[in-house]
Formats: structure tokens, C-alpha cells, sequence
């Protein structure tokens, strides 16, 4: 169960003033950590970052949305100030969808909404597929919430996935974690995120960073470079999307992850998943702004996931008043 909170502190929206507190979550090998706002009572939201980024991705963006929801934002495991998975263990996508189920059991949440950025676009479109009872709505924040793989590259990403574990383990015995200045570990960030602004880079390393003699090293674990060896292919992918029972809003940033994607790769497969929510009347918007938009310039993407879940709300509400009139 939730331990103690460990910090409390304020932020200011407007003139609403939110209080942001740190959550705890026990797990076999250490635990979960992330950031809760909102009302004891409120409507459940988790959050969920992408790769190689933490919880406060969302540090922007939460305060401009609708004050009655509760948002719990989680560092996934080997991100922020989360636990690492035990040494000899692939970090392994599907694990992440195991990592939302322990959170929410946690939570005691039998129904909630998720937010997921990029990777956890991805992990909140299988969660809705595997769990569709527990999901009321989804929003994909520059995600398609499925990534899928050509299967006859699988053999490749699986050796390269494996031999590369098998070499950083043994590099591991002999180089100790780079050791940086606060400055240049911010440099360092924005050189391998170019979305990132210098403010949102600095926001990312609140939680990103350990405190060393000599200077910081960057708390992620160094094992989420290495490729990630359970895939899908597009077939596989197209099934879960059409087994989601949520409501789903898709904003794609217009020059954001499908910028980085060949042409093949967007007609081939992406534009197929993009369709498939188009034929189950999901909706699909286009916003300006780049990978990282819903950090950088929040107010873009606020207004249109606002009015999403507001009326999502107001829907599930009218369904349940017709549902309570009939019995």
C-alpha cells in the first residue's frame, strides 16, 4: 500500500493553488515512486512518461487541466527516482504493463483514464487492450499507442538486444557512472533530446539526477538503451487496438514522432493504426510543437485533453443517469 508521503509542496496555476505530493509504492525488488495531484476523491488519472524521461513530464501540463481528476504520475522502473529492476533482468516492455498493474492494485483503482506520453502512449494502448473493463479513457500524447515491428527484424533485435546486455554487464565490472557538472549534464540531455527545451530539459532532471561526490550522475538505469526485445507485429498490434473498450484522443505533435519514422515505416504501419481509431470514431487532432510539446508549451496541448476529458465525464455521466432511471 501507499507508504507515508515523503515531500509536500505547492504549485500555483492561475490563481488555483494545487498541492503535489510524492508517491510510494512497495514492489518485490525496491519500489515506484511518482507525483500525485489533485483531490483525495478525484477522478483517476494515471500518467505515464516515455523513454528515458520521468514523471515530471507532466509537471506543465497537469496544472492546466481540470482540477477535479486525480493525477498520478509514476516514474517507471529505471526512470526517475524509481527502483531499477534486479541486476542479470532486460528491461522488457511488457514488464511495464505488469508495473501499471501493480500501481493501480496499490491504488485499489478499479476504473481510471490514462495520459501516456511516446513510450507510455505504447504501454497505455495494451493496458486498455489487456485490461479494457478498467480503462474509461485514453489520451496519446505524441503516441500511436502501438509501435509495431516488421517480424522478419526480430531475430536481429533479438541478438543485438541480448549481446548487448551481455556486454554491458561486463563493462559494468569496470567502468564506474560518469560523473558530470549540473551544467553539463543538462548539455548532455538536450545533445540526445533535441525536443527538449533548456527549461524542460531542467524539469526532467529534478528527478533525473543523483547527487555524487564530484558532481551528479544521471539516476536512469543505463539498461534502457539496450534494444527492447518483445515486439509485435502490425497484425498483432491492429488486434489489441480493436479489443480497447476506452474512449481514445490522439495528439500528434506536427513535427514530432512521425517525423522520425521513414516514409515506408508511416504507410506501412503507423497510418494502418491511425485509421483503425479513425474507423472506431476515436479522435485524431494535430498540434504544432515537437516530440516533447505537452512539456515544452503545455498550453497547446492542454485545452484540446481538457475538453476531452471533461466531456468524456459529462458522457459516462449521462449513460450512468439513463442506466440508474431504467432500474
Amino acid at each position: 500500500m501507499i507508504q507515508a508521503l515523503k515531500s509536500v509542496r505547492h504549485m500555483t496555476s492561475g490563481t488555483i493553488k494545487q498541492t503535489v505530493s510524492e508517491l510510494s509504492i512497495p514492489l518485490p525488488w525496491g519500489e515506484i515512486r511518482g507525483k500525485i495531484w489533485g483531490p483525495d476523491h478525484g477522478r483517476p488519472v494515471l500518467c505515464l512518461h516515455g523513454w528515458a524521461d520521468n514523471c515530471g513530464t507532466f509537471n506543465t501540463l497537469i496544472p492546466l487541466l481540470p482540477k477535479d481528476f486525480r493525477y498520478v504520475a509514476m516514474d517507471l522502473p529505471g526512470h526517475g527516482c524509481s527502483s531499477h529492476r534486479p541486476p542479470g533482468i532486460l528491461y522488457s516492455f511488457l514488464s511495464y504493463v505488469m508495473d501499471v498493474r501493480r500501481v493501480v492494485d496499490a491504488l485499489r483503482w478499479s476504473k481510471f483514464s490514462i495520459i501516456g506520453h511516446s513510450m507510455g502512449g505504447n504501454i497505455a494502448g495494451t493496458f486498455s487492450a489487456v485490461y479494457p473493463e478498467m480503462v474509461d479513457t485514453v489520451v496519446l500524447v505524441d503516441s500511436f499507442g502501438f509501435l509495431p515491428t516488421d517480424l522478419k527484424e526480430l531475430p536481429e533485435i533479438l541478438k543485438q538486444g541480448m549481446d548487448g546486455m551481455l556486454e554491458m554487464e561486463k563493462q559494468s565490472k569496470e567502468k564506474p557512472p560518469k560523473v558530470y557538472s549540473y551544467e553539463k549534464a543538462v548539455e548532455r540531455l538536450m545533445a540526445g533530446n533535441e525536443s527538449l527545451t533548456e527549461k524542460s530539459a531542467k524539469i526532467l532532471l529534478e528527478r533525473g539526477l543523483v547527487q555524487v561526490e564530484g558532481g551528479v550522475v544521471f539516476s536512469r538505469d543505463m539498461r534502457l538503451h539496450l534494444r527492447n526485445i518483445v515486439r509485435f507485429s502490425l497484425e498483432q498490434n491492429l488486434d489489441f487496438q480493436s479489443r480497447i473498450e476506452a474512449s481514445v484522443l490522439v495528439v500528434l505533435a506536427e513535427g514530432g514522432f512521425g517525423k522520425l519514422l521513414s516514409e515506408d515505416d508511416k504507410k506501412k504501419f503507423l497510418s494502418q493504426i491511425i485509421q483503425g481509431y479513425k474507423d472506431k470514431n476515436h479522435t485524431v487532432v494535430s498540434v504544432p510543437g515537437n516530440h516533447h510539446v505537452h512539456l515544452n508549451n503545455p498550453e497547446v496541448v492542454a485545452p484540446v485533453v481538457s475538453n476531452f476529458l471533461m466531456s468524456e465525464l459529462l458522457t459516462q455521466s449521462t449513460r450512468s443517469d439513463v442506466h440508474t432511471s431504467k432500474l
